[in-house]
């Protein structure tokens, strides 16, 4: 049951991380237009700039679902290395419920009420050209952190699996310096 629940939560992890492949492609386009734009015709648009950063935040933060994954996140291995892949579970079992899942549910609780103000107001760019609907952009911290949860659910499985040695730890890639 907890492999197959694994799974699905490993594929919706999956789509975050094509989402956010997908999202960096038309980053790559966007900026490459707008250099060969302001180059060599000399002329630019102030909205494709924004997109570029609209674009460039959809990224990371669609792509932090799909790392949490891959296993592709930060940490300080001085110890972890060391540990058995038992311990090592419960290293990640801990800390995502304690570090986590609450962080994560004061940025989703903190940031509602951000995009709502955008939205009741009509926020639009401040610069003359620049993209209307700001809060678009603003619910996209919200929504990636609700999938955030829906990700650290799955490694939470993933982990337990481990545990309970139903599923052999993933290999660790060497460090590339």
């Amino acid at each position: 049951m907890l492999l197959r629940l694994e799974k699905i939560f490993d594929r919706f992890s999956d789509v975050m991380g094509w989402i956010a492949g997908i999202l960096n492609l038309l980053m790559l386009i966007n900026v490459f237009h707008d250099a060969i734009m302001r180059y060599f015709f000399k002329t630019g648009s102030i909205a494709l700039q924004e997109m570029e950063w609209h674009l460039f935040a959809m990224v990371f933060l669609f792509g932090i679902a799909y790392a949490l994954k891959e296993d592709g996140h930060v940490r300080v291995d001085v110890l972890y290395d060391r540990f058995s892949p038992r311990w090592q579970a419960i290293v990640n079992i801990g800390g995502t419920l304690l570090l986590l899942l609450p962080l994560s549910v004061l940025v989703i609780e903190g940031s509602v009420w951000y995009v709502q103000e955008a939205y009741n107001s009509g926020e639009v760019s401040g610069d003359p050209g620049g993209l209307p609907y700001r809060w678009l952009i603003k619910l996209v911290i919200p929504a990636s952190f609700v999938f955030l949860v829906v990700s650290a659910t799955g490694f939470i499985i993933r982990n337990i699996n481990i545990f309970r040695g139903l599923e052999e730890p993933p290999e660790r890639r060497p460090e590339i310096l």
